[in-house]
């Protein structure tokens, strides 16, 4: 049998007496975990798309269906997502990697230019993607620096492909 050497690892520990972890080493760890890559969409008090690109998703129930996300309180988008009553999430293909980008760094009008498919409640969804979830949303959780949002699946579609991966501050196909 082959013997692996013991792999090293970079700890970060709070001790007592300290605030809180070290937040740079905590992103690091954090960085470590492959996630898949959605923008998650729904329209303000104005009628105004709005959207983010966002890893933080993931599924919370199938009985009902809820899925849950999170968003910084710092977001520009922050007050539409937090007075919204649908959201839709579209999961990005692996070809789909400019729009990760765009939706993450754009500070104009996101959607100036994209095409988008009307859901429910008026989010916009990203034709394309391998998937979408269109949400009502159910609960909000304020924690630390992010506000968690719970949605109900009401509709969902999907299609194969290669979904866009993100590890490391890299995007990858899988």
């Amino acid at each position: 049998m082959q013997q692996h050497a013991k792999p090293e690892f970079i700890r970060a520990e709070k001790r007592e007496g300290d605030a809180e972890l070290d937040a740079h080493m905590f992103r690091q760890a954090l960085a470590q975990f492959a996630t898949g890559i959605t923008i998650i969409t729904t329209k303000n008090a104005e009628g105004k798309y709005v959207g983010v690109t966002a890893n933080s998703f993931n599924s919370v129930s199938l009985h009902p269906p809820l899925v849950l996300w999170s968003l910084s309180k710092k977001a520009s988008s922050h007050d539409a997502f937090a007075a919204a009553t649908h959201y839709g999430v579209s999961v990005l293909s692996a070809d789909q990697e400019d729009l990760s980008h765009h939706f993450s760094t754009f500070k104009g009008d996101r959607f100036a230019g994209v095409e988008v498919i009307e859901g429910l409640g008026g989010a916009p969804l990203i034709p394309h993607a391998l998937a979408h979830f269109e949400c009502k949303v159910r609960s909000r959780y304020d924690e630390g620096d992010h506000f968690i949002m719970v949605g109900e699946v009401l509709r969902c579609d999907f299609r194969e492909g290669e979904a866009l991966v993100y590890r490391s501050r890299k995007y990858f196909r899988n």
